[in-house]
């Protein structure tokens, strides 16, 4: 048996997940607690969501702000028997030698895998050239490490035009995987899949191709995201407004903007600390 799900043995169990007969299906956990249930209902694998921890911390996500939290989290993690994967947002950091530092230390805690994006600020994008720089200063820093590379161009909805160089550029950097969220046609994925040899992660989305369809095209991994994290926030809020008296549709589970605009209310000037 494996040490735990990390350590040498750990991270190549994580590889060897993104070869197997079916796609990866990969949850994205918020504290300990939910990762746990996840391993005990058979889940081999477990992710954070970058969301779900900034959020849980009454922080915003995609603004480098939730760094010791996702470390924090990433230490107890690893006392799970299976590989975790973090992540890391874009580094939290602009320097490439700080991000390494960083994530060497989630590689020391017995981390299995990160997911970094090129992302930015949650409104544009990093130049591919410095994204794929990034990618091999961590890659010369852990090279056993996971790094599943995010393009967010079509989850930004910008400079689409450029994600299979972008795919290109990440893997010719070391990245071990390629993460397009947004892209849910059959045609695109298939194109993702060609681009390079590298496994290709999709983000679930219910209106999207099912696992046998995805499997189908070649995709190797499928995340949750922020899902089961927003869906355990629309079931707590459902089942309180249900103890208050109230019927019909309840649960509708907040989406990615509800809680943005929440967190930066919560932080704005104006808001009452006191929360009279």
């Amino acid at each position: 048996m494996f040490d735990r799900g990390h350590g040498p043995s750990g991270s190549t169990l994580f590889h060897a997940l993104h070869h197997g007969d079916r796609p990866l299906v990969l949850p994205n956990a918020w504290d300990f607690t939910s990762a746990a249930l996840l391993v005990d209902a058979g889940f081999p694998a477990i992710a954070t969501t970058s969301l779900g921890v900034a959020a849980a911390a009454g922080l915003p996500d995609g603004r480098a702000a939730s760094a010791d939290e996702t470390f924090a989290l990433a230490r107890r993690l690893t006392r799970l028997p299976v590989p975790v994967s973090v992540d890391v947002e874009a580094g939290f950091a602009d320097d490439h030698e700080e991000v390494a530092d960083y994530v060497a230390r989630l590689a020391d805690l017995g981390v299995a895998g990160i997911n970094i994006e090129d992302g930015r600020d949650n409104t544009e994008l990093a130049k591919p050239e410095r994204q794929a720089d990034l990618i091999g200063a961590i890659k010369a820093r852990v090279p056993q490490l996971f790094v599943n590379a995010r393009i967010d161009t079509y989850w930004f909805g910008i400079d689409r035009e450029s994600t299979l160089v972008r795919a290109r550029l990440y893997a010719g950097a070391g990245a071990d995987g390629l993460f397009v969220p947004g892209v849910t046609d059959s045609a695109t994925l298939s194109a993702l899949v060609g681009a390079t040899p590298l496994p290709l992660n999709t983000l679930y989305s219910p209106g999207g191709p099912d696992v046998d369809d995805l499997a189908a095209l070649g995709v190797r991994r499928i995340s949750t995201g922020s899902a089961l994290y927003r869906a355990a926030l629309g079931a707590a809020v459902g089942l309180a407004r249900t103890l208050r008296g109230e019927t019909g549709e309840l649960s509708t589970a907040p989406d990615y903007r509800r809680i943005q605009a929440l967190l930066a209310a919560a932080d704005s000037p104006d808001a009452d600390p006191t929360g009279t």
